[in-house]
């Protein structure tokens, strides 16, 4: 377990002060009414608050930072509270003071001319998908929680998704921010500029950031052409090992149409078969590991079914797949993803569950998958690995289900043991130990096994020049 930084608790009168600037209506202090904001989904963690705030407004959030940098009051900051790395959590003294940024949820404004639009961070991400949409274009980041999760978190996490092999990551997509500092000053950067070479880059310290530098409170978007013409595509195969070459392959003949390729194992499938409503095996016959792909064209003209069924036809001639089906409906497609997209909210099903969310080079994934899936049975006999993810950009989800029959409390115990030795493997892949969650709590102490010790410095030396009293998540990422 993190250990938690020494902080105090905040005074009744300061307690007070931050009541006053978002009202009493906008101030939770009861413990049950607190509640929802102080555990994850996972229920891996559980922290206490001296106090819940929810501006509306950046002034409230700059004017919330101030009084809590002159008081030495620790913040957490919090948008849809979905994240896995407890970064959104308050420890369990009490002494923090929890930031919800729920009601700044206002679109500022959208610039069809610049494909941009300008929104506060506290805008649910499918509003957002569906704020572009009805102005006829794309925002293309496109997660498992983009239900609930906000646009501030996303960026504070730098999440990921399912475009990221078109469209890049969170950071790719934010063009400008406005932030609110430690010391309550504003930065406004929501500048529209997708090229700017005038000194440091402020924007991208922020991104990724997990809260620990500033408080986003506001950005500007990138939007793109909505697709005229889309192909969902299931494909079963016998051996991992071809995934790689099947990947080169389509990328080879679809160019910039590939926007998502996806790896699922069977297992993972049974699970979602097994426990999630209206779901169904989208093949006649079972394979080992699934591919999930996906073509897009902004232009319209059926050119896509051609380019999809020549790959296929080469696949299988390779020996790379064995058999596929092409979604001939917007329905059936939704259907292929939503097998995707239930694959980590069904392992609660099967028990604990122990995570890892890592990248390694795109042709080196069989071998981590490989290497894990020996080194789990040696630790824990009967453990189910449930390996899935982002293959076109090497980030697996590599997830592993408790045996049957063990107690949960009992596998959930060697999480760190399994951490340590899949991250050792990951490592001497050339990967990463965090390639869309971030660090937050859960991976704060491997941050020093991970990084080179300079790169660790340079961390900590930003860290202090932004947040000199340490008041911005404290004991989150270093």
């Amino acid at each position: 377990m993190t250990r938690e930084p020494s902080q105090r608790p905040p005074s009744q009168e300061t307690i007070n002060g931050f009541v006053r600037i978002v009202g009493e209506d906008h101030a939770i202090r009861d413990a049950d009414a607190m509640a929802p904001y102080l555990v994850e989904w996972r229920d891996r963690y559980r922290g206490n608050a001296a106090l819940v705030l929810k501006p509306a407004t950046t002034d409230e959030v700059a004017a919330i930072l101030s009084l809590a940098n002159e008081t030495r009051t620790a913040i957490v900051p919090q948008g849809g509270n979905t994240g896995l790395v407890g970064g959104q959590i308050p420890f369990e003294s009490g002494h923090e003071v929890l930031v919800c940024l729920e009601r700044l949820n206002r679109v500022r404004g959208i610039d069809l001319e610049g494909n941009t639009m300008t929104v506060e961070a506290g805008l649910v991400l499918a509003k957002a998908q569906s704020v572009a949409s009805s102005a006829d274009r794309l925002f293309p980041l496109s997660l498992a929680s983009e239900g609930s999760c906000q646009i501030g978190g996303v960026l504070a996490t730098n999440a990921g998704g399912m475009a990221v092999l078109t469209y890049g990551s969170a950071r790719d997509l934010a063009l400008g921010l406005e932030v609110v500092l430690a010391d309550g000053r504003v930065w406004n950067g929501l500048r529209a500029l997708r090229k700017d070479n005038s000194g440091y880059d402020l924007r991208d310290l922020f991104i990724g950031s997990e809260g620990t530098l500033g408080i986003i409170t506001a950005a500007v978007l990138r939007l793109f052409p909505k697709p005229a013409e889309a192909v969902t595509v299931f494909v079963g195969l016998d051996q991992l090992e071809r995934a790689p070459l099947f990947f080169s392959r389509a990328s080879d003949h679809a160019g910039a149409a590939l926007t998502a390729f996806e790896i699922m194992p069977r297992i993972g499938i049974e699970f979602v078969l097994k426990h999630g409503n209206d779901t169904r095996d989208p093949l006649p016959s079972p394979h080992p590991w699934y591919i999930l792909f996906e073509l897009t064209s902004p232009r319209a003209g059926d050119t896509l079914i051609p380019i999809a069924e020549s790959l296929l036809e080469a696949g299988v001639e390779g020996g790379e797949i064995q058999e596929a089906v092409v979604a001939s409906s917007l329905k059936q497609a939704t259907e292929l993803w939503r097998l995707r997209e239930l694959m980590s909210e069904v392992q609660r099903a099967e028990g604990g569950s122990i995570k890892h969310d890592v990248a390694v080079p795109v042709a080196r994934v069989p071998e981590l998958i490989t290497r894990a899936n020996q080194l789990v049975e040696l630790m824990i006999p009967g453990a189910r690995p449930v390996p899935f993810g982002h293959l076109g950009d090497g980030n697996i989800h590599y997830n592993v289900s408790q045996p049957p029959g063990m107690e949960r409390a009992i596998f959930l115990s060697q999480w760190g043991a399994l951490n340590a030795a899949v991250h050792e493997i990951v490592l001497d892949l050339g990967g990463t130990i965090s390639a869309e969650h971030g660090i937050g709590r859960l991976k704060r102490d491997l941050l020093a096994h991970a990084k080179q010790p300079v790169e660790l410095e340079l961390m900590r030396r930003i860290k202090a020049a932004f947040d000199p009293n340490n008041i911005l998540n404290p004991g989150k990422v270093l």
